[in-house]
């Protein structure tokens, strides 16, 4: 019974994220943020963690979201909206972590980051991108200790696990969710994604609909 209803949740999720997916826009601040209104589902990570591959995965679109070279290059909220008529959205959140950016603008980014999670009702759920690689960094942790206190629900997810064999995938996995059960915000399943390979992509979809 449980695996008939995962499939019916991965079913669902996929045709959601086949229908209509638009960019709504950019916001620097919480006051250019549309109404809450609607569920919204955030991505969070380091900057070079693979967020923006993941989300056109995710979506099944090669350019929804912009990838780049270069870290750090999403400096604002960027929202895209979910069904047609509307059903959630995404919202793309700065990475963090990117040591070569200029204190001003690092700080900039932390006080977005902060006020969007502390202030924004209509989030359901942070989804925490870790690369697969190299598993919890401090920089993580200090984010989770900041959703714990905003009482945020987030869920990890590790990116690129195409990059590494199977079994230190899993040895990962299991060693993320151990540090994920002593924060009191963090779901307790720990996803394993590859937007490369596609795998974990569709449990990922069925993740996000059943968040909101």
């Amino acid at each position: 019974m449980e695996e008939a209803e995962a499939a019916e949740r991965i079913e669902a999720a996929r045709k959601l994220f086949a229908g209509p997916i638009a960019f709504l826009k950019s916001a620097p601040g919480l006051q250019f943020l549309p109404d809450p209104d609607v569920p919204e589902v955030a991505f969070a990570g380091r900057s070079n963690v693979g967020k923006s591959s993941l989300l056109n995965a995710l979506t099944g679109r090669n350019s929804l979201a912009r990838t780049s070279n270069t870290p750090g290059r999403t400096q604002e909220l960027n929202l895209f909206d979910v069904g047609d008529p509307i059903v959630f959205r995404l919202v793309d959140m700065p990475g963090y972590g990117f040591a070569e950016a200029p204190k001003d603008v690092v700080r900039k980014w932390k006080h977005l980051v902060n006020d969007y999670l502390r202030g924004r009702a209509t989030l359901k759920r942070v989804l925490l991108l870790i690369d697969s690689r190299h598993g919890l960094k401090p920089v993580d942790g200090e984010i989770m200790d900041l959703l714990d206190k905003a009482a945020v629900s987030y869920q990890v997810v590790l990116t690129k696990g195409d990059k590494i064999k199977p079994t230190e995938l899993e040895a990962t996995r299991l060693k993320v969710a151990d540090g994920a059960r002593t924060h009191p915000a963090a779901y307790p399943e720990v996803l394993a994604t590859s937007s490369e390979k596609g795998f974990g992509i569709p449990e990922l979809r069925a993740a996000v609909l059943a968040s909101i």
